[in-house]
């Protein structure tokens, strides 16, 4: 049967970096909720959400967190997952107010708390730059990697448009793409 590629590729993804990376524990802001149920049963997970889930499992937390401004200290955070959320941030499509620089204040915000040392794992659909509104925004590898500047790029895999995941892919496939994944995995 058919599957949504970007949302089976990109959990497996980041999953498989935190069976790697084997942190104390684990932040993820407002991706999909299955992936902190999951890798809560390797590492103790705090799923942090606009809209907070009422989950009830051994090694998951959950509450509030606005990406705009989030609620933890500078260089706090030593492994951090965001993951096809940034995209949506300030367009309204969940309620939040329109902000056309949602996306940037959150990325800002999400470079601001990860730790000196620390891992981030991002996702976010990839291609020809534009907003599809309001839906989502698709952006450019390179608008990517200057947004989460100056962190140090460690992997860059794609989910292209015809769906697997092709690790450590070569960036300019993405130019190639019209609603690819890119799976950006940064360290600080």
């Amino acid at each position: 049967p058919p599957f949504d590629h970007h949302y089976i590729y990109h959990p497996a993804w980041a999953a498989r970096i935190l069976a790697q990376t084997r942190p104390q524990y684990h932040v993820d802001i407002s991706s999909i909720l299955s992936f902190s149920t999951i890798v809560s049963a390797f590492v103790p997970v705090r799923f942090y959400d606009y809209r907070p889930a009422v989950v009830k499992l051994n090694n998951l937390e959950s509450g509030f967190a606005d990406l705009k401004q989030l609620n933890f200290p500078d260089n706090s955070i030593p492994s951090l997952s965001c993951m096809h959320t940034i995209e949506h941030i300030g367009l309204g499509r969940y309620g939040d107010e329109i902000d056309p620089q949602g996306d940037i204040k959150s990325i800002n915000e999400l470079k601001r708390i990860l730790q000196r040392g620390g891992n981030m794992l991002f996702v976010t659909p990839v291609g020809r730059s534009r907003i599809e509104f309001n839906a989502h925004r698709i952006y450019s590898y390179e608008q990517i990697t200057e947004y989460f500047s100056p962190l140090t790029l460690k992997e860059f895999s794609l989910i292209p448009d015809k769906g697997g995941i092709i690790s450590n892919a070569d960036p300019g496939l993405v130019k190639e793409q019209e609603y690819g994944c890119g799976c950006f995995w940064f360290k600080k």
